[in-house]
């Protein structure tokens, strides 16, 4: 009854929010209990929670749970989304709120984040190497960052929120966002030579 009344609730609002089509079709139909619903919708945001989750908690052995358990709410309580927001904005805050308790009930050292230059044994070209180390500067300079600042940094930057959707999954205030967002700004400058934006 109540994912019926759900499902009703989901198609007369998408058209309101601009909810893509596709995506307000899965919710009505996992609001139905569609598995292969949820599976589709599952396959679409896997990639995009995946590399969000990475990036904020820093913690490999930690991301397949915290998007196991963001996917839970999606199939056990679909009717927890209201259609006020972008299903986007709802499923990552979602993603965000498992994260930080997460990180909370684990807090032990993050990984050696040099861990993947020592992985091959064949030599690599140049500038394959320079992407590598690159990328080791750049998310090494992140990781000394709050969860709170990494996952600000990270939905600007790796996802093209604006910060008034920021502010919505981080259920914050959006001077909060770019309070964040300027620390943590000034925090990579310190770290990395130039301008944050030629890092990425």
């Amino acid at each position: 009854m109540l994912r019926g009344a759900r499902a009703n609730a989901g198609s007369r609002q998408a058209g309101a929010q601009g909810q893509r089509p596709d995506e307000a079709r899965l919710i009505d139909k996992i609001a139905e209990g569609d598995v292969r619903a949820f599976e589709e919708l599952y396959r679409a945001y896997h990639p995009r929670l995946t590399q969000f989750l990475i990036n904020m908690t820093r913690r490999m052995h930690l991301v397949e749970e915290i998007l196991d358990d963001t996917m839970m709410v999606v199939w056990e309580r679909p009717e927890s989304y209201a259609g006020a927001s972008k299903f986007s904005t709802w499923i990552f805050a979602i993603a965000y709120r498992k994260a930080l308790r997460a990180l909370r009930r684990n807090d032990e050292p993050v990984e050696d984040p040099a861990a993947d230059l020592r992985a091959s044994a064949e030599p690599w070209p140049d500038h394959e190497l320079e992407r590598v180390q690159t990328h080791e500067l750049l998310f090494g300079a992140l990781g000394e960052l709050s969860p709170e600042h990494r996952a600000v940094v990270d939905l600007a930057y790796f996802h093209e929120a604006g910060y008034r959707e920021i502010a919505e999954i981080m259920n914050c205030p959006v001077d909060t966002v770019k309070t964040r967002m300027f620390h943590a700004r000034r925090r990579l400058r310190s770290k990395l030579a130039g301008d944050f934006s030629d890092w990425i």
